[in-house]
């Protein structure tokens, strides 16, 4: 195997890897806020935001990320430009370029399989623990900061642990509209030094490397999250 080119291209790395980390972490972090009250809404209603919300789940798990990001990248992408209050306005230097685009497809994406992941959480607590809450005069917000949030994700925190794993894997989808991660960047290599195999094994790495990380670190949230009052 050879290795000259590394030292030549490590920049450009380094540079996917903070484009992957940033995408993965926007990514997870926007989703994730509007997967609690998905599943939350799918639980207790009213009945039109449940199935609005159960809808979006079913449509977003039921096609391919690619396509989604291609809709929204092509899609919304070319339809921007056609406004001139757009194009004038201090939002068209972020919506011209490739990044704002895949990460609103990535959250949607974490937003609806997390969503579901929550409901069933959410289903998964106890009702005595949820009444015993109501009798000692917790209010609705109250109780759900207090117990029903922190025991729903108590079951559920290896589930989400797995979830952002395989949006991790998903982000070399980004390269398909010119959102250079660190899968990007190896694919540049492969091209321009025609060298196919030692590009991959270092991109293969490199994710396994993040894959570890993100284990220790919600094993680490796991153990913090506190055991609801009694």
């Amino acid at each position: 195997m050879v290795w000259d080119w590394l030292p030549e291209y490590a920049p450009r790395f380094v540079e996917g890897f903070w484009i992957t980390i940033q995408l993965l972490a926007m990514s997870v972090c926007f989703g994730m806020l509007l997967a609690v009250p998905i599943g939350l809404v799918q639980v207790t209603g009213p009945r039109p935001l449940a199935w609005l919300a159960r809808g979006f789940c079913t449509s977003i798990r039921g096609t391919p990320l690619l396509i989604q990001l291609w809709l929204i990248y092509y899609g919304l992408g070319s339809v921007f430009p056609s406004f001139p209050e757009i194009r004038q306005s201090f939002l068209w230097p972020y919506l011209r370029e490739a990044f704002p685009y895949a990460v609103f497809a990535f959250t949607m994406s974490v937003a609806a399989y997390s969503g579901e992941v929550m409901r069933g959480a959410f289903q998964g607590v106890p009702k005595g623990e949820l009444e015993a809450a109501r009798a000692v005069g917790m209010g609705s917000f109250k109780m759900l900061y207090r117990i029903w949030l922190p025991r729903a994700l108590q079951n559920v925190f290896p589930t989400l642990a797995g979830e952002i794993v395989l949006t991790l894997k998903a982000t070399p989808l980004a390269a398909t509209i010119t959102v250079y991660d660190v899968f990007g960047v190896g694919t540049i290599v492969r091209q321009e030094t025609y060298r196919v195999y030692e590009p991959l094994l270092l991109v293969a790495a490199i994710y396994i490397f993040l894959t570890i990380i993100i284990v220790l670190f919600m094993r680490y949230l796991e153990n913090r999250i506190p055991t609801p009052a009694r």
